[in-house]
Formats: structure tokens, C-alpha cells, sequence
């Protein structure tokens, strides 16, 4: 039971979510009641409480507008301290305005070590974008290190890694561009080959050190997000990368691949998780106008999975109705 006082918070919390009731599952509606309540008294404004996860629920309502733009993180690359320089974190500019150009708010991530912190950054978020760079160091994934593989670094990967546990666990929406498709794909079970000539010797060639608006075919899977994005005809997509995915993650389909095989794009077949993922950079300045398509349909799907969903509770053993006098 509630009593006087916790009822009144209760109906402070519906009042701040913009509901005259809200119908929750939960084994501990208590407990609940007291996480909502920490949740308004704390530095988030009730007044933008969507999606706000505590350990006993979801607070699932909405009071923002309709106009309120998705926030979109964006991880970012790291250089280590030299004799010259201090370290520093930087990301390409393509990036964020893409992001920006159809209707994201982008928001850079930086490595930060304490996995707390990283949590209360991500309760801000409603999506987020992988970036690529350099390769992802098989030898953590059970391979061999090949010596065409030149290595991002350590104190990067380390958070990128701890940054997808945490995107996996909480089903947030999420775009892996270049080696950021790479790491959606190895950190849900799949693998990747190392180096594509040795691999796959019949394949094009998927670099040029010279052009780096080198391009290529891309064959598209009908009946998916890169289907609407391209549609029937001709494609071709810029490549840059020696690395490619071999075996798909569970759960995932490959919706793209370049003529030879190599697997250009991923998305994902689990209706409780929009993920994709493209080998290519629509954000680079090589990119076509059409790719931007793909930034645009990733913030769509972020809109709609951002809509007000009932509570998602922990458990489901006591069934509670507040309602506000």
C-alpha cells in the first residue's frame, strides 16, 4: 500500500508525465515509486522524461513535442599522447552534419572510463552512430593479428567495445558505419575477414591508396531499409576499407554486398532492436547525394521507435493502477 505521502507523489509523477494514469506491471511498486520520484527530484526535468529506465521499469509516457529532434551520439576517434602533442579525440565533420542536415541533434561521445558515467550519458540519447577508422584488433575477438591490419587505438576500441555492450543491452537504436558495422557484427557473435585480397582473392579491390573516391557496385536486398533508400537501378558506393564481414551476427541479415560477395550492408531482423550497419561512408565527402538517404531513413526509424510504448517492467508478478484525483 501508499500511504498519504507517496500517494501524493504518485500523483505528482502522473501529473509531470501528462497522464491522468498509468498502468504498470512490476513485483515491486514501491520500489518503483521511489525510483520515479528520485528521477524528478534529480537533474533530469520532468518534463522530458521519455525512455527513462530505472531498475524496476520504464517510464515509457511522453510530454515532449512532437517537434523535439532525436539527440544522436556519435563516438569518436582517439589519438594517444606523443612527444609533440597531447592526446585528443576528434571525429570527421561529415559525421555530425549529417546528422544535422536531416534532423538529428548530434552529440559527440568521448571515451570516458567509468561505465556509470557512460550509463547517465546514454539516458540522454535516442540513438547512436559507430564511426569507422582503423581496424578493430582481431586478437580480442579469438584471431590472429594480421599484418595488414593497422590498429585503432587501444584506449578507443577499448571504450567503442564497452560503448556497444551497452547499446546491445539497452536495444538502442543504433547506425555502425565502416568498422562501426564491423564491431555491431563481431560483438553479437559474428567475425570478419582480415584482410580481403588473401580471403577473398577473386574480390574487386575495396581500397585505393591513391583514390580515395574509389568506388564500387553495390547489389541491394528488396525489402529493406537500404532497398527504400536505393531502389532498382545502378549503384555504386565509395571503399576504403581491406577488412570485411565473414559470418553475420544472429539476428542480423545482410541487405547489401558489393558484385564479388563482400558484404557491404547489415540490418537487423529483430523487431526489438533497429540496427544497421554499411561498409561504405555515406557521411564522407565521396559519398552521393543518394546515400544521404540512409541518414535520413536512420532518423525516421529513430522517431518511431522513440514513440510512447507501455512500461517495460523487470519483473511481472503484481499488477498496480495510479490514478490521479
Amino acid at each position: 500500500m501508499l500511504d498519504g505521502f507517496e500517494a501524493s507523489q504518485a500523483v505528482r509523477i502522473l501529473k509531470c508525465l501528462g497522464s491522468d494514469s498509468i498502468r504498470l506491471t512490476t513485483s515491486q511498486p514501491l520500489a518503483w515509486l521511489r525510483a520515479s520520484r528520485a528521477i524528478l527530484a534529480g537533474p533530469h526535468h520532468p518534463f522530458n522524461l521519455r525512455g527513462t529506465r530505472t531498475r524496476f521499469g520504464r517510464i515509457a509516457m511522453s510530454s515532449k513535442s512532437a517537434s523535439t529532434k532525436p539527440v544522436i551520439g556519435i563516438n569518436l576517434d582517439y589519438r594517444a599522447a606523443a612527444k609533440s602533442s597531447p592526446a585528443f579525440s576528434y571525429v570527421a565533420a561529415g559525421y555530425y552534419d549529417s546528422i544535422s542536415e536531416v534532423g538529428g541533434v548530434p552529440l559527440l561521445i568521448p571515451p570516458i572510463a567509468e561505465d556509470g558515467d557512460l550509463s547517465q550519458l546514454l539516458d540522454l540519447l535516442d540513438a547512436i552512430v559507430l564511426i569507422g577508422g582503423s581496424d578493430l584488433d582481431p586478437r580480442r575477438d579469438g584471431f590472429m593479428l594480421h599484418p595488414s591490419i593497422r590498429l585503432q587505438e587501444a584506449r578507443r576500441e577499448t571504450f567503442d567495445r564497452r560503448l556497444m555492450e551497452q547499446i546491445a543491452r539497452r536495444r538502442m537504436p543504433v547506425f555502425g558505419i565502416g568498422s562501426g558495422m564491423q564491431l555491431l557484427n563481431v560483438s553479437q557473435g559474428g567475425n570478419l575477414f582480415l584482410h580481403i585480397p588473401e580471403d577473398m582473392p577473386k574480390a574487386l579491390p575495396h581500397a585505393d591508396s591513391i583514390d580515395k573516391g574509389h568506388r564500387h557496385a553495390l547489389d541491394i536486398v528488396p525489402d529493406s531499409l537500404m532497398w527504400r533508400v536505393f531502389g532498382d537501378g545502378e549503384i555504386r558506393v565509395n571503399s576504403m576499407h581491406h577488412m570485411a564481414i565473414d559470418e553475420v551476427a544472429r539476428g542480423f541479415r545482410v541487405t547489401g554486398r558489393c558484385p564479388d560477395g563482400v558484404v557491404e550492408c547489415i540490418e537487423s531482423e529483430m523487431p526489438d532492436w533497429f540496427a544497421l550497419g554499411t561498409q561504405f561512408h555515406p557521411e564522407s565527402d565521396s559519398a552521393s547525394a543518394l546515400d544521404m538517404r540512409i541518414f535520413e531513413e536512420f532518423i525516421d526509424g529513430v522517431k518511431t521507435t522513440s514513440e510512447p510504448m507501455v512500461a517495460e517492467p523487470v519483473a511481472t508478478e503484481t499488477e498496480f493502477r495510479l490514478v490521479a484525483a
